[in-house]
């Protein structure tokens, strides 16, 4: 979301295009409204928009520049009203962009509030999604536009996007190219059917595509739609885990699974199979589960000779170690080699001449493939393949469900239905699950029903590490500026022997990102990432083989990390606080769990995010077999108080051995009137029932970041407990545990009274704010019941 006015408009300065955003076709649409006699209300708003255009002449012939796109924001919302309606702006995710660009711009309300909960320091990216994907795509485009190939390039394309509280949301993104033209320049070459034969069998070769694509040889012309869907990986493929993995005592279809591989890959020629190979002598192995699949490369139990035997073994020894998916566009390809000559011929007779050969994680001395197969030459091939990579995760998983039993069958109801369920209220959802098993297998029609308790207390707590993103960001930076230097020190010590203006370009670069980090200013981690990993990275590996060099730069590559390709010592250290703080907390909650949920059955569910929160169910619809009593609700609220407690004092006693001095703020929210939760089929979670209980959440929600009424000091500070109340009773009640506690010594003797701020459709919100003894020897804490309170109450009257 780049928004330097001086940028040229490419996201992408190595394209096959150079991008000219225009709005002639819209302009011209407008010119026709404007002729019309018989609504004169729309010429007229027509030709008085057309003579506001007029003014900036780049709106139809072309805008190179962001800086005239800022310019006249105003004028281009106007000039798109009709396809960007107001009364929809706060429901789309809509903005103006090019195919496969990040430049966007004329946003609906919904897409801009995403972006500012996101925060400032967020850069927004298609996910695993290349410079050199990006090139091949577009060079795809202009064969499906202007050759009239048919390229499938609808692999899904998402944006993951942080709300304003951190979760990463995912989102599927559509374009709307109509609005855009392709146009060849000078530099344009014309591309023959051998050329396109060639390609189908490169995905890889990015040097080909922009060899037959030179760079910016083709101008695309006008502005296109960007539209995003919220969605997740696992609902987009919920159909395929319904019909494709089933449980035991089912059989895996082979028709259903020919079936979503044909619709998944748009190819009505294509089949699908799964076969085993020994992973030491290559040989076919039976499939180790009881499942009907077929396979056209296993030719074990098939009659066929010793020598087409002998050529697959040769043919999977070949192979096995290439690395991602096997595919060959047309099997005469291979014959060159004469050894594999008898099996190719028989996978030949058996309708093989493209196929993919996708290998599934080794598993107990086999592996595992995935076969896809054509009779048609080039119908499989490099390019397709690739949408595998969005469904292979599920057929992985696929030779691990097994089960063989009606309890393992049952277990599988409620983890696909619903999802893990907390002891104390799977009784009712194993209830549910047992109806719909046994009405399944005497053929009854059934649906699961939803899962709901009424009239239950809600707890909520939360106990949050302070200032996380500051120690994140302070590690971040302190990465980033000790690679540039590492990088800063490798190219001076090459320069001297090298040729002079690339290694003093890229000292250059290098330096204005110091200086950018010096001045504190705001550069994207992903931006700088992507440098080193595009061009510095690059410049190593060609200079590594030198044996001048290797040993410098071997230094480099020693201080990477692994999974990230970048320096992450300090990052390290801080995700090791966080997981260590995070790992303590919850063991403190999981452990004293134990105990009460022995004095009265509760629904407890716990989140990490940086700290952990908690929520607390109880009332007699979860425990029906059991007299439900006030008194459990007071002993759960007592016992809340002591745990979050205890999490502060252990806290203190540890963080010496941490790398950063990281404090933790605790807040309680009372909330006294009961409601009730339903289990989100959707979400798999329980959440709220009725309009009426939203409040509940709402407060949760906004609570954590709130302030002191009338001051700039957060509600919730380091080393005290915050109680957040509505009600009159409810602070009396928390003082007299306050109380209790404060002779205990689990709290010093001040407390303090203040006013939340007002929130968003909450107000009047007071809070108690108590400083926990974090001196206390925790060696001799105890967790007290709600009988030694009455007991201490009943003593000291």
């Amino acid at each position: 979301m780049e928004k330097n006015s001086d940028l040229d408009i490419d996201y992408f300065n190595v394209s096959p295009f150079k991008s000219v955003i225009s709005f002639h076709k819209v302009i011209d649409a407008l010119k026709e409204i404007a002729k019309e006699n018989d609504a004169p209300y729309r010429s007229i708003y027509a030709q008085s928009l057309l003579n506001e255009v007029a003014k900036i002449p780049e709106l139809y012939t072309g805008i190179t520049h962001k800086k005239i796109i800022y310019e006249n924001l105003n004028l281009i919302h106007n000039l798109l009203a009709d396809l960007f309606p107001t009364a929809l702006t706060y429901n789309e995710i809509k903005a103006v962009s090019l195919p496969f660009q990040n430049f966007n711009f004329n946003f609906t309300k919904r897409f801009q509030q995403i972006i500012n909960d996101a925060g400032e320091e967020f850069e927004i990216n298609i996910r695993d999604f290349t410079n050199d994907q990006y090139y091949i795509f577009s060079c795809c485009l202009i064969l499906n536009t202007h050759y009239g190939e048919n390229f499938d390039m609808s692999r899904p394309l998402f944006y993951d996007i942080p709300d304003k509280n951190g979760i990463i949301r995912h989102y599927r993104i559509i374009y709307n190219g109509d609005f855009c033209e392709l146009i060849p320049t000078k530099d344009a070459l014309k591309i023959t059917q051998d050329d396109i034969k060639l390609l189908k069998n490169s995905f890889d070769n990015i040097a080909l595509w922009k060899q037959k694509f030179p760079q910016h040889s083709w101008i695309l012309k006008g502005f296109g739609i960007l539209t995003l869907f919220e969605v997740t990986i696992e609902n987009s493929i919920s159909n395929i885990k319904t019909n494709l993995l089933k449980a035991g005592q089912e059989q895996l279809s082979v028709s259903t699974a020919q079936s979503i591989f044909r619709s998944f890959f748009k190819l009505n020629t294509i089949d699908f199979g799964v076969f085993f190979l020994h992973n030491e002598s290559r040989n076919f192995i039976e499939l180790p589960a009881r499942v009907e699949l077929q396979s056209v490369f296993d030719i074990m139990d098939k009659k066929v000779g010793k020598d087409v035997f002998n050529a697959a073994q040769k043919f999977f020894n070949a192979i096995k170690s290439i690395k991602g998916y096997y595919c060959i566009t047309d099997i005469l390809e291979l014959h060159k080699n004469k050894e594999w000559i008898p099996y190719l011929d028989y996978l030949q007779k058996q309708g093989v001449r493209s196929f993919i050969l996708a290998p599934v994680n080794k598993t107990d001395g086999f592996q595992a493939y995935i076969e896809l197969y054509s009779p048609v030459p080039y119908a499989l091939h490099t390019i397709n393949a690739n949408k595998l990579n969005d469904v292979m995760p599920l057929l992985r998983d696929t030779f691990e469900r097994y089960h063989n039993d009606i309890k393992n069958e049952l277990d599988a109801i409620i983890q696909r239905e619903y999802t893990t369920i907390h002891p104390s209220v799977n009784w009712k959802f194993e209830a549910q699950a047992k109806n719909y098993y046994f009405a399944k297998k005497h053929n009854t029609a059934t649906v699961l029903k939803e899962i709901e308790f009424e009239n239950i207390f809600p707890l909520y707590g939360e106990t949050d590490i302070q200032s996380s993103t500051k120690f994140r960001n302070k590690a971040t930076l302190a990465d980033l500026n000790k690679q540039l230097k590492e990088i800063l020190n490798v190219l001076e010590y090459i320069k001297p022997n090298e040729e002079t203006f690339l290694f003093q370009q890229r000292i250059n670069e290098i330096g204005y990102f110091q200086k950018q980090l010096k001045t504190q200013q705001f550069i994207a981690e992903a931006q700088i990432h992507r440098y080193i990993t595009d061009t510095i990275h690059p410049l190593f590996k060609q200079l590594n083989d030198r044996s001048e060099y290797k040993k410098r730069i071997q230094k480099y590559w020693e201080q990477l990390d692994e999974k990230h390709q970048c320096f992450w010592h300090e990052r390290k250290k801080y995700d090791l606080a966080i997981q260590t703080i995070n790992k303590n907390l919850t063991e403190i909650l999981d452990s004293e769990q134990i105990a009460l949920q022995k004095v009265y059955p509760h629904y407890f569910e716990r989140f990490r995010t940086d700290g952990v929160e908690h929520n607390l169910f109880i009332g007699s619809s979860i425990t029906p077999t059991q007299i439900y009593d006030s008194m459990y609700l007071y002993n759960l609220r007592l016992w809340q108080m002591q745990v979050m407690c205890k999490m502060v004092m252990l806290h203190e006693q540890t963080k010496k051995n941490l790398a950063f001095n990281m404090d933790l703020t605790s807040l309680i929210m009372v909330f006294s009137d009961p409601i009730a939760i339903k289990f989100r089929m959707d979400e798999k979670r329980f959440d709220v029932e009725s309009n009426d209980d939203i409040r509940y959440e709402l407060m949760k929600k906004r609570l954590a970041k709130a302030m002191v009424k009338n001051t700039n000091e957060r509600l919730v500070q380091p080393h005290k407990l915050t109680i957040v109340y509505l009600n009159e009773n409810d602070k009396s009640d928390y003082l007299n545990y306050i109380q209790f506690l404060q002779y205990k010594g689990y709290f010093f003797n001040e407390i303090e009274f203040v006013e939340v701020e007002n929130l968003q459709d909450i107000t009047n919100l007071q809070a108690i704010r108590l400083t926990i003894n974090s001196n206390f020897n925790t060696d001799n804490f105890t967790i007290y019941s709600y009988t030694d309170f009455i007991n201490y109450v009943t003593t000291t009257e």
